[in-house]
């Protein structure tokens, strides 16, 4: 095993999931769903606790392991999470609450992000989390970026597509949408962006300006 394997390994075994988060990862797998790997959750909890987050926006709910991650670092945050299956929000919302989180402050909007997303309010939450459906990124992000606050960060899981998007042969819809955003995100003058090689990715953008 290479240098960067045993370094990799290690960054991806490190953080350990409290019990909830481990059912919600447990149930996700068992329905073939793309989850965070526990280094992104750790990531995700930092940015949410260093933000001092207070509004946060989830597009793509599956069985709440994100949202789980990014209120461990904002306990006090009102999480709205937005998925196109009501089945994942009946499961997500009992992880919610057994994880002490009130009803009051995880909002589960069962919807289309396209559809749901034009209507809120731009300019106003710190945190905005896209997960949802991989081929709809840049619109999804585009929305992200006008939610967000000045000093909010757009939070993009899974950012390197299992190595593909380091590879310049492919040229798929999805992983040329995850190359764009990280190409025109980083070219932006108004946005800081890292770029992080954990799990599968996290790509982090902050409004400055």
């Amino acid at each position: 095993m290479t240098h960067n394997d045993l370094t990799w390994k290690f960054l991806n075994e490190y953080d350990v999931e409290s019990n909830t988060q481990s059912k919600a990862r447990a149930l996700s797998l068992e329905h073939s769903l793309d989850v965070i790997t526990p280094a992104i959750g750790a990531q995700l909890a930092l940015v949410a606790a260093s933000t001092n987050a207070t509004n946060i926006v989830e597009i793509g709910t599956g069985f709440g392991l994100s949202g789980l991650w990014l209120l461990a670092g904002a306990p006090e945050a009102t999480l709205t999470s937005i998925d196109s299956e009501f089945e994942y929000h009946e499961q997500a919302r009992e992880f919610f609450t057994e994880a002490g989180y009130p009803a009051s402050r995880v909002r589960l909007i069962t919807g289309k992000a396209l559809d749901v997303l034009p209507r809120m309010n731009e300019n106003s939450y710190d945190i905005v989390l896209v997960d949802g459906d991989p081929a709809q990124l840049p619109a999804n992000v585009e929305h992200a970026l006008r939610l967000v606050r000045i000093g909010g960060t757009v939070l993009v899981p899974h950012a390197l597509q299992q190595g593909a998007v380091a590879n310049p042969s492919d040229r798929s819809v999805v992983v040329t949408g995850f190359r764009t955003v990280i190409t025109e995100a980083s070219e932006a003058e108004n946005l800081v962006v890292a770029l992080s090689p954990a799990g599968d990715g996290l790509l982090q953008i902050t409004k400055i300006s």
